[in-house]
């Protein structure tokens, strides 16, 4: 089944859906897969307000290529206030505890709340970008916030993804020609050396098994489309 046939299967079956944009190459992908299909999925963003500038400004060239507006959800103003004044900005380089804190805060509560009311949610997660990912299924159940989860390209091998954006010239974020593989806050990213794979620019200053924000939970089994009705 091509991308554009999976899309259009969920978007039937499972309104209303969205898809949960990092603005990472993956997504791009799916973004403009779903705007070419026309489908009813709706694109949102989680804008922690420690992004990169060249990530934040993929959000308008989405609206201005393909007519989409991506809904932007922010963290509570509150929670991020306090957690500075106790920790400081940049607290989360203390330990791993502090780090998950701020992921909670500036990423995990803002998913809920875009989340809300939605039967399934679509993310650009693949298999191959790590280790703890080697068993993402297609779809999955989320018991956190009760819905379906689809990873489309979960299968997809990197070059698979390069080339879907060059052949339908994608657009996407200028950090990956600097190096950068997976992109996230500015503080916590950088770019990937030769060998590592492609989340080690993620938290590098922690211990590299099973690096994750708590936007995803574990991993179910693997379900297949024709198993989805």
């Amino acid at each position: 089944m091509t991308l554009a046939a999976t899309l259009e299967q969920i978007a039937a079956e499972f309104s209303p859906a969205v898809l949960a944009s990092s603005l990472s190459a993956e997504d791009m992908v799916l973004t403009d897969a779903i705007a070419r299909a026309g489908l009813p999925i709706e694109v949102f963003a989680l804008d922690t307000g420690r992004l990169h500038a060249e990530t934040v400004s993929l959000i308008a060239e989405i609206q201005d290529r393909y007519g989409i507006a991506v809904r932007v959800y922010e963290p509570q103003a509150a929670a991020v206030q306090e957690y500075v004044r106790v920790h400081g900005r940049d607290g989360f380089y203390g330990n791993v505890e502090l780090r998950q804190r701020c992921c909670e805060i500036r990423k995990v509560e803002p998913l809920r709340r875009a989340l809300a009311g939605q039967r399934a949610w679509l993310t650009g997660q693949r298999r191959e970008q790590a280790a703890s990912r080697s068993a993402l299924g297609f779809r999955e159940y989320d018991p956190v916030h009760r819905l379906e989860k689809f990873n489309p390209l979960a299968d997809w091998s990197n070059s698979q993804v390069w080339s879907y954006v060059e052949a339908n010239r994608v657009p996407y974020n200028r950090l990956y020609d600097q190096g950068y593989r997976s992109i996230g806050c500015a503080p916590c990213t950088r770019p990937v050396l030769p060998g590592e794979d492609l989340r080690a620019g993620r938290w590098w200053w922690e211990p590299a098994a099973g690096k994750e924000c708590g936007l995803h939970v574990a991993h179910g089994k693997l379900v297949r489309m024709k198993e989805i009705a």
